[in-house]
């Protein structure tokens, strides 16, 4: 299995995006496709995305043209039967990887426009632009555009061992690569060692990148990466994490097959933190 929500082959033609005229012909094609998101959720038919066009609501925003040159667009809708949630699909591999990343783009943006009607500058009603990758303020003039977080998400290896932590909210026996947002004014690398050093207690030297990560979950980027620790004990902060180990190679290799003795199991394929495991045991 490969990572979820990476692969995206739409062209989003960004310098295109404000002609209104445009759009409104794209819209009118025969060959365009509608996908519905719903919360976390998008229609699936028959076991496949649901993308026949039909009236284009309000909270309509372009995704792109696709190989073929047919344009996609997203939609709001609501939840009903039919619909999937999107961490489903990706565990189960029920759609093909370039559908699954324009679902992401397309839930990354939908949920930004549910959460920003108003402008933050003046209270003022803000009208949707650029085929939904702005939001205008006739009252003040002010721009807002939609943002994407980004969370440095590590994996430390010491001495043959790697650390990994849970949170109370996980699924019993799964525990995943140390993460955090990173802060204004901080690079990706004192991000990772500050986050680890504040959960676990535990020093960080080197860094180093090894792959990213589109997270719709919201409109996150993942950026992954492998440390060296420089220190072993740990001093967990409870805030954050149920528990923080440091797992033998042969653990955590069990892990990744789900084989280990005492149920103990790495994050989903999916997620970018199994596979920064994978990584870190390749030495």
């Amino acid at each position: 299995m490969t990572l979820a929500y990476v692969t995206n082959r739409l062209d989003r033609r960004a310098n295109d995006r404000p002609n209104a005229t445009w759009l409104a012909d794209l819209q009118q094609r025969p060959d365009v496709k509608l996908v519905r998101i719903a919360g976390d959720a998008t229609l699936l038919e028959g076991g496949r995305l649901a993308t026949s066009p039909g009236p284009m609501p309000e909270l309509t925003v372009f995704l792109g043209l696709d190989p073929a040159g047919a344009p996609w667009f997203a939609c709001k809708a609501e939840l009903a039967e039919g619909f999937r949630d999107l961490r489903s699909l990706a565990l189960e591999e029920a759609l093909p990887a370039e559908e699954l990343g324009l679902l992401a783009q397309a839930r990354s943006l939908i949920q930004w426009h549910e959460r920003r009607n108003f402008c933050s500058n003046c209270a003022a009603r803000l009208e949707i632009a650029d085929a939904g990758y702005r939001r205008h303020c006739p009252s003040c003039g002010m721009d807002h555009f939609p943002r994407t977080d980004s969370v440095a998400i590590m994996v430390v290896r010491h001495e043959g061992s790697i650390l990994l932590g849970r949170q109370k909210a996980w699924k019993p026996g799964m525990f995943s690569a140390l993460a955090g947002f990173i802060e204004p004014g901080e690079t990706i690398e004192d991000a990772a060692r500050r986050e680890v050093f504040e959960e676990a207690g535990v020093r960080v030297g080197a860094v180093r990148y090894v792959t990213s990560q589109p997270w719709p979950f919201l409109s996150n980027l993942m950026i992954g990466l492998i440390g060296e620790a420089t220190t072993r004990e740990i001093v967990l902060d409870e805030n954050e994490l149920e528990e923080a180990r440091w797992f033998s190679a042969e653990e955590a290799r069990m892990m990744i097959d789900r084989t280990h003795p005492d149920g103990l199991y790495a994050a989903n394929p999916y997620a970018i933190a199994h596979e920064l495991v994978r990584v870190a045991l390749e030495g």
